[in-house]
């Protein structure tokens, strides 16, 4: 809460191997002062299925004025997901080697997100969102041909105000490789089922 300037959280918990479709920690731009736990798994409001979330965990940087899930919510709703790590997996000519990539300080930092609310059959609503990914930088290049977008501390606060959807475009870039490290992890990550410490303990 005081790293990311909030009054308020709901209950947070630790989670080792967060995995699309559970409910993870975000900001959302209308309540800037509250965590929220939100659904991995962006489901548009006009959506008639709530499984099409299951498709739409991120979101490309270079086409979100031409996605019709993805335009509203980068202009009306974007949001700040929480973390402190996230997994790739490396493929070779026989396997996949899960990595974690984390900032060298172990701070917590945050992702740039767009989230949106969908009416339930019985009335309720269901909050969403999914993460934008960009080019990768130097160090996530020979792992993966894509990354998520890690705001600077300095975009975090633009991010969830009203800006020029150009300005906002431009916080859309790959995170310098400097301040962050990569290292191989278990394949205990591969089942969300795992979810303690082991599964980020370098191997």
């Amino acid at each position: 809460m005081d790293r990311f300037k909030v009054l308020r959280a709901e209950a947070l918990k630790p989670n080792y191997n967060a995995a699309p479709t559970q409910n993870l920690p975000v900001i959302l731009n209308s309540e800037a002062a509250t965590i929220n736990l939100c659904q991995w798994g962006l489901i548009p409001r006009w959506s008639l299925d709530q499984r099409i979330g299951n498709k739409m965990i991120n979101a490309r940087a270079e086409t979100l004025l031409h996605k019709p899930s993805f335009k509203g919510p980068f202009k009306q709703h974007r949001c700040l997901v929480l973390a402190d790590g996230f997994y790739e997996w490396k493929r070779t000519s026989q396997k996949k080697i899960p990595y974690r990539i984390s900032m060298k300080t172990c701070e917590p930092f945050t992702f740039a997100g767009l989230w949106d609310e969908w009416r339930t059959p019985d009335g309720g609503s269901l909050r969403s969102f999914a993460i934008i990914t960009t080019e990768p930088n130097p160090l996530m290049k020979p792992l993966h041909n894509r990354m998520p977008v890690i705001l600077s501390r300095e975009n975090e606060a633009g991010w969830l105000q009203e800006i020029d959807l150009a300005e906002a475009q431009k916080m859309l870039e790959p995170y310098p490789f400097d301040d962050l490290e990569a290292y191989p992890i278990s394949t205990l990550v591969n089942s969300p089922g795992n979810n303690s410490e082991d599964v980020m303990k370098p191997l």
